[in-house]
């Protein structure tokens, strides 16, 4: 089952200094923290904060290439975890036809964005990274969880890209 999800915002890992995206659930009930790289981050943060550029951005040319080939991105799901890495597929539909595309989350949530796409999280990918989690060394995954526990939704926005 997919479970749809939304950017709720962008902050900085405490514990790495890498950036991590912040996905909750409609109901607001589950959270999935992906790590992603500056420059990826960067781009979904522009995209998040409406902020213009004077030139078109990687994922900005995409959508534009995207559109003028008649495809359009009708949702992307980060559909798996494997060995602490997330993957994702971006789901375009052209004419009819449905293609889908392996993409890492990062540049795909990048494109829902700049596309007005959905974004979905398999459930299993939910259930994996709440096991894999309680799996982690206790220090570090209880100092990271207190952290996240402790943030009010509105400190999100403070730590922008």
């Amino acid at each position: 089952m997919q479970i749809k999800m939304n950017i709720k915002g962008l902050m900085v890992d405490p514990v790495t200094n890498m950036p991590i995206v912040i996905l909750k659930d409609e109901e607001e009930s589950r959270v999935l923290p992906i790590w992603v790289g500056i420059f990826e981050a960067n781009a979904i943060a522009l995209k998040v904060e409406d902020i213009e550029t004077p030139r078109p951005m990687t994922h900005d040319l995409l959508q534009s290439l995207l559109g003028a080939s008649g495809a359009k991105v009708s949702k992307i799901v980060v559909s798996d975890l494997r060995d602490n890495t997330y993957f994702a597929v971006i789901h375009l539909r052209v004419g009819r036809k449905e293609h889908t595309i392996d993409a890492r989350p990062s540049d795909a949530l990048a494109l829902a964005l700049r596309a007005g796409a959905p974004i979905f999280v398999e459930e299993s990918v939910l259930d994996q990274a709440k096991s894999i989690e309680d799996e982690k060394d206790i220090s570090d995954s209880e100092r990271l969880k207190k952290w996240f526990e402790n943030l009010d939704p509105d400190e999100f926005s403070k730590y922008e890209m």
